[in-house]
């Protein structure tokens, strides 16, 4: 009998924006991490160009780390390759709803909160982008408070 994949609804917004940037799409449990960072440039818009990590823990200490060992990042915690985890196999022995933290660019430290919202079966359809709103900033924007600076007409 062959090993039955899983799907996870994911909604993702950003940090410390208002009027909220977010998204929900629902990926493949065997996409890795890696592969999931990539989803995340695409349907939020950003250009890949800067280092990222996930962030997950206990209560609010969010010491574990998910990333590319070739990143610059610190763990306190558990540290997991992006490239090797998938999200399968992450979620063996969790529960689904979850919240974790992706962190894009550290030096504007774009926050994002990461729901998997919903675990289900695999239909093969790969990603799908169900909803969101609002442009994602462009990059080099000055994070959050340069993007809201600029958009309330402070620059």
């Amino acid at each position: 009998m062959a090993k039955q994949c899983s799907r996870y609804t994911i909604k993702v917004l950003i940090y410390e924006i208002e009027p909220l940037i977010w998204r929900r799409f629902s990926v493949p449990g065997s996409l890795t991490f890696g592969e999931l960072h990539q989803v995340l440039q695409q349907v939020m818009g950003w250009e890949n160009r800067q280092a990222h990590e996930f962030r997950y823990g206990k209560g609010r200490k969010l010491s574990d780390v998910i990333a590319d060992p070739a990143d610059d990042v610190t763990s306190e915690g558990k540290f997991d390759d992006e490239t090797q985890l998938t999200l399968d196999q992450f979620f063996k022995h969790r529960r689904v709803p979850m919240r974790m933290l992706y962190r894009y660019d550290f030096a504007e430290d774009w926050v994002h909160e990461l729901t998997f919202e919903k675990k289900q079966e695999d239909d093969g359809s790969g990603v799908v982008v169900i909803e969101g709103e609002r442009a994602c900033p462009p990059e080099d924007s000055g994070g959050a408070w340069g993007y809201m600076d600029a958009l309330n007409g402070n620059i």
